[in-house]
């Protein structure tokens, strides 16, 4: 009977843990997700990658977990960047990704920079 009970209680404590990591790495997603929208740049792969998971103290003063996730976007379709999402427990505590999207505007080629190109 011991055993039953033990076991029911390990089942328990899985069940959470695994619930508390998929709530954080949807939370992670809708962030990474929102943050490519609002630089205006290519999100990849359309998910996010668990990379690390340690504990630490929330502000509430609990011990809890700080998950870090990685994500990838692209500012042109071609080169791809990683960003980094870091949560303690569901709050954002770092993030590291896109930048407002820069456009570059290609200028005219003048008659004397293909002069000086054909020397």
């Amino acid at each position: 009977m011991p055993t039953l009970l033990i076991l029911m209680i390990l089942a328990a404590i899985g069940y959470v843990l695994w619930d508390t990591s998929r709530a954080a790495a949807e939370r992670a997603t809708e962030l990474g997700r929102n943050a490519c929208q609002a630089a205006d740049v290519q999100w990849l792969d359309q998910s996010v990658h668990a990379i690390g998971l340690r504990l630490c103290r929330l502000p509430s003063g609990w011990l809890g977990f700080e998950r870090t996730f990685r994500f990838d976007y692209s500012y042109d379709g071609v080169e791809r960047h990683s960003g980094r999402i870091v949560l303690r427990g569901r709050e954002l505590a770092a993030f590291t990704g896109p930048a407002k999207a820069r456009v570059s505007h290609l200028q005219p080629r003048s008659d004397a920079t293909e002069d000086l190109e054909s020397r």
